[in-house]
């Protein structure tokens, strides 16, 4: 669970599955792929800035929550995201193909199909996919640049005062950049630096920004 007390991090960490952060911020935020990574580093940014965070690896769970929150967050950050082992397309497995699409493609469909009738109904604001791409993992991203293409139509059907965009967060060093450049990696800006410069953008994104691919 991400808290807020007025620490970064705080000791708290953040729970595999489900966890709510209350705090007297304004601005309510679910997060996917919350467990490790830039997810967890988002989670515990925002946190540190007085915001709600919803953190959720859980697609079901999260709806429950939801519920018993009293309605669906302000912004969403699908970061949740899976990536294949090194290889050539055409030598990559087809289960393990498929497990990329289902996550990193079809997982964000599923948020939005689960809490856009919902963020319609009360008007809320902004939802986001994170986007990204190297040699040797094609379906890894195949499936993110699928996510432009999703953001510019699902950005068609959202109402006036809604917006859904792709974002483009550079390169981070997390455990998917080190399975793509090995020890390399470290070179890269660590998530915990990343938010520190980054997170705040989010919250200041408008409809204005709807359909956009952005880099942030």
């Amino acid at each position: 669970m991400v808290g807020s007390d007025g620490e970064r991090g705080g000791g708290k960490g953040i729970e595999i599955g489900i966890g709510i952060g209350r705090s007297k911020g304004n601005r309510t935020v679910m997060i996917t792929g919350v467990s490790k990574g830039l997810g967890r580093a988002l989670a515990i940014e925002l946190a540190y800035h007085d915001h709600t965070i919803i953190g959720c690896s859980d697609e079901e769970m999260a709806c429950i929550v939801m519920e018993k929150n009293g309605g669906p967050p302000n912004i969403i950050v699908n970061d949740a995201g899976v990536i294949n082992k090194n290889n050539k397309m055409w030598e990559v497995l087809s289960e393990e193909f498929d497990l990329v699409m289902d996550t990193n493609l079809k997982g964000n469909v599923n948020v939005l199909r689960h809490f856009i009738s919902l963020m319609v109904k009360k008007n809320k604001n902004e939802e986001g996919g994170i986007r990204s791409g190297a040699a040797l993992v094609a379906p890894y991203f195949a499936s993110k640049w699928e996510i432009e293409g999703l953001t510019k139509s699902v950005a068609e059907e959202f109402p006036k005062g809604m917006a859904v965009m792709a974002l483009n967060t550079g390169v981070i060093s997390t455990n998917i950049l080190a399975s793509c450049y090995g020890a390399s990696s470290s070179l890269y800006q660590s998530p915990e630096s990343w938010v520190l410069e980054e997170a705040t953008k989010i919250l200041n994104l408008t409809p204005t920004n709807n359909g956009a691919s952005l880099s942030i």
